[in-house]
């Protein structure tokens, strides 16, 4: 049985899946080949059903919930921190009527600024091009995810939010959920439970060989040094990503809760794991 599994390309991702890319977790008879692409690419492709198991954004899930089920690991959540908000010196000081460059509208990060501040201009571009179209004065703000969190002041641009600590001060403290792995029904409950322990032992074979591991995700890095790509990937692996436990199965439930009354996502969203 082949199994394409879906992430996109970035240090945290790449940690995850180092157990299976080392070939260290038996894959049970399983042929697992991965594929790369950005989240917001990533989150189109789940309309089709392409992939049998890939990342999307929690944003995306609640139009997807029909033909994938979320996996009860992978999550990838910002506790107290989370895609920021960034202008250059000259810019907006606020986000509220801002032009803003966002990575896809699909992604959680747009879904938690719309609940953060409906009144704002959004324009589509690619993530890894957000930072550079700020600086050139091509935008008056973005709203930047993956490693350029660590990177815009280097590029002498201010933070105008923190989205994470936004919603850590809304909910009482539930870190933000950002991007999910989910997994196709038709593979049937059995097969869905099978290709979960797989995936769930490689991302705990990484949390013990963290140092192994994160020489293998440096090469994702995109221009973080090591110190960096550690810090970067404890944001967005850790105790969560292993286990959502009841805080993060509760910020999930608080997420569309909070976008269906906000009328940003078209029904309420019964949330169902893999057990």
């Amino acid at each position: 049985m082949r199994i394409t599994v879906a992430h996109s390309p970035d240090s945290d991702d790449a940690f995850m899946f180092y157990g299976l890319a080392c070939g260290a977790i038996a894959t049970d008879g399983l042929v697992v080949e991965q594929v790369l692409a950005d989240i917001e690419t990533l989150n189109r492709a789940a309309f089709e059903g392409r992939y049998e198991v890939t990342a999307v954004s929690f944003h995306a899930y609640t139009q997807l919930a029909d033909r994938y089920a979320l996996l009860p690991h992978g999550a990838s959540m910002g506790d107290r921190y989370g895609p920021i908000v960034v202008a250059r010196a000259d810019g907006p000081k606020v986000v509220k009527g801002a032009r803003i460059a966002i990575p896809g509208t699909l992604t959680t990060s747009y879904l938690a600024l719309q609940l953060f501040e409906p009144d704002f201009q959004h324009t589509v571009v690619p993530f890894d091009e957000i930072q550079p179209a700020v600086v050139a004065g091509d935008v008056e703000a973005g709203l930047l995810i993956h490693e350029g969190q660590l990177t815009y002041a280097d590029d002498g641009l201010r933070k105008l939010v923190d989205l994470g600590e936004w919603w850590a001060d809304r909910t009482g403290g539930l870190p933000l959920p950002l991007g999910c792995n989910v997994i196709r029904r038709d593979l049937g409950e059995e097969g869905m439970r099978r290709v979960s322990r797989m995936l769930h032992d490689s991302i705990a074979y990484a949390l013990s060989h963290r140092s192994e591991a994160l020489e293998y995700a440096e090469q994702f890095g995109r221009g973080l040094d090591p110190v960096r790509t550690d810090r970067f990937v404890g944001m967005y692996v850790n105790e969560l990503t292993l286990d959502y436990g009841d805080r993060g199965r509760a910020a999930v439930a608080r997420l569309f809760d909070d976008a269906f009354k906000q009328q940003l996502i078209p029904k309420r969203i019964q949330i169902e794991f893999v057990s």
